[in-house]
Parts: structure tokens; sequence; C-alpha cells
């Protein structure tokens, strides 16, 4: 049958990645990207040319269409702190406002999808973290805007799933880096990168022995996809999604400027209610998702990020200029 899709956010990062998956599908008639260009760029999907493909640029959580959609997968939201915190009250409307106005352009009986965080498990206690951890949040920190706007949007589709049935998929993914990310993004391996390309001094914050798990881009959007409408399955979330393998922000950063001979590390004040720790517990994840796994290494994500990024920033750094 064919599908109607929409998908907020889909000039971002991620997002950008879903769209090629997306059209992929040989039931999919109509894929529409709704984006403001707040963290997305037209440069990210400046290569799609494919019929079915339409671009809206507006705001998630007031654009309206004249068709219903079978199928709304809701990215759109700044991920990096540098920009959420900048601007809180859009986060917020990104996420909540977003998809309250979306749920009604669902057709009855569609699927909505939501893209929530790592971030709603806060700086944990329990590591790695299951999906079933309560996490340790602070509701009124400097990260909170996303945080929380992340846990209520989720708190709205289960609950409209426990009164109404809305077919739901949530995924919390853990740190994503690859290929499309702003060059200004604001987040370690883009930083890195582009301090390492640019300036060769790369700014760790604090000690820099907090740890994350680095999940390369193309692993992420293969559970993504398996799970938002590949594989028949039951579960609706929430699922993490994301590398289990710890590595410290120190070792991200000593990799990266390994790679630009006479590069150098400075270390400066540590980020406020930065998480020490952030790891998936991916026991879930492999009961509804069998054989998949994040696979690619730190070392060969971070290279190919970085072939990607030196030839954005050879290329004038349309990248981060373009929006």
């Amino acid at each position: 049958m064919p599908r109607s899709v929409l998908l907020s956010g889909g000039c971002g990062f991620v997002g950008s990645h879903l769209v090629d998956r997306l059209l992929r599908r040989g039931d999919l008639e109509r894929l529409v990207v709704v984006d403001n260009l707040w963290t997305g760029l037209r440069d990210n999907i400046a290569h799609v040319a494919d019929p079915r493909f339409s671009l809206r640029i507006a705001d998630a959580e007031s654009f309206s269409d004249s068709q219903a959609f079978d199928e709304i997968i809701h990215l759109a939201s700044p991920a990096s702190p540098v920009w959420y915190m900048r601007e809180p009250a859009r986060t917020i409307r990104a996420n909540i406002g977003g998809a309250l106005n979306l749920l009604s352009m669902l057709r009855p009986g569609g699927r909505f999808c939501f893209a929530s965080t790592s971030e709603v498990y806060g700086d944990p206690l329990v590591s790695p973290q299951p999906e079933n951890y309560r996490g340790s949040v602070d509701c009124t920190g400097p990260r909170s805007s996303y945080d929380e706007s992340k846990r209520c949007t989720e708190a709205l589709l289960f609950e409209e799933q426990r009164v109404r049935g809305l077919d739901v998929r949530v995924v919390r993914l853990f740190n994503t880096y690859g290929p499309r990310t702003r060059i200004d993004d604001g987040r370690a391996v883009s930083n890195f990168v582009s301090q390492a390309l640019t300036t060769g001094i790369l700014t760790v914050y604090g000690d820099g022995l907090q740890s994350r798990s680095w999940g390369y881009v193309d692993d992420i959007v293969d559970g993504l996809e398996r799970f938002f409408w590949r594989d028949s399955i039951s579960h609706r979330g929430p699922l993490n999604l994301g590398n289990n393998s710890e590595i410290s922000v120190l070792d991200i950063a000593k990799f990266v400027s390994s790679l630009v001979p006479g590069s150098r590390i400075e270390h400066h004040a540590p980020v406020p209610q930065d998480p020490t720790n952030r790891c998936p517990d991916l026991t879930l994840a492999r009961q509804v998702l069998p054989g998949w796994e994040a696979t690619t290494s730190y070392q060969d994500g971070i290279r190919r990020t970085f072939e990607w990024f030196k030839h954005q920033i050879a290329a004038g750094g349309k990248s981060a200029a373009t929006g």
C-alpha cells in the first residue's frame, strides 16, 4: 500500500540520512520534509532529486498540510547544548509543540515515530543505562529545556497510546556523530575535528575523563530504519540506540589530534552539569532488532567524519553558513 510520510527536521544531521533511507522504500508515495533551517542545512539534502520528495520551510509546531500522513517521524529539535541552551523556549516548542501539532496530521491508524535522547537519563547513577532507569535529571538546570521537553514528549506519546491506541515508536539516541554534522555544531567530535583542521587547538572541558558512547551515524540510522518502519515489530519503545563501547572525551580528542600533526589539546573549565558518563544498555535493542549492533569503531568513524569535514572546510565552510 502506498505510504505518505512526513519527516520533521529532515535537513538536519540524522534527519538527512533518514531521508536517504526513506527514499529507498518501494511503498513510499510521498515524503514531505519540514524544517525551519534553524540547525538544519539545505546542503544536507541538496543531492535529492526524487519526485516523491518535497521540502517545506516551516516550524514543526505551526506547519500545516491539506493531506494527512500515514507515518510521521518527529526529529525537529537541536541536539547540541550550544544551540538548545541559547534558545530554550524555541527548543521546548520544537519538541512538545511540534509533537502536538504533527499528531493532528496523522491518519487514523497511522504511526508516530519520535527521536528522544539519552539526555533523559541526566547525569546517571547507573551504568549502562537501561530503558527502565528513571534517570538523575535536574529539571531546572541549564540543559533542562532539551532534557525535559524530550521527556514530556515521550509522556505525551505514550499517554496517547494508552488512551487512544496511538501506534508509536520512541527511540532514545545516544551520542551520534558523522558526516553532515554542522561545522559549528558544538558537540565533541565535530568540535575536535573542526578545531584540528583550523586552529590546531582542541578544547577539552574539564579533565576530559567524562565518558560517552560514540555511535557512528550509519549504524544508528540502520537501527532507526528497522525500528521505525522496516521490521515487523510490536514493541513501541522507548528503545536505546547507540554504541555501548564507552570512550572518554579526552581519548577522542587525542585520536583526532593524532590525525593532524602539530595540533594540541587545551583544557578549559568544566561545562556546568556535563554528565560524567553515558552508555546504553542494549539488551532490549538486541531482542527487538536481532542482529543489530553499532559496529563502526570510533577510530574508523572519526576518520570518515574527518575526511568529510576536511572537504567542507576546503570548499569554504559552506555547510556551516548555509541555511
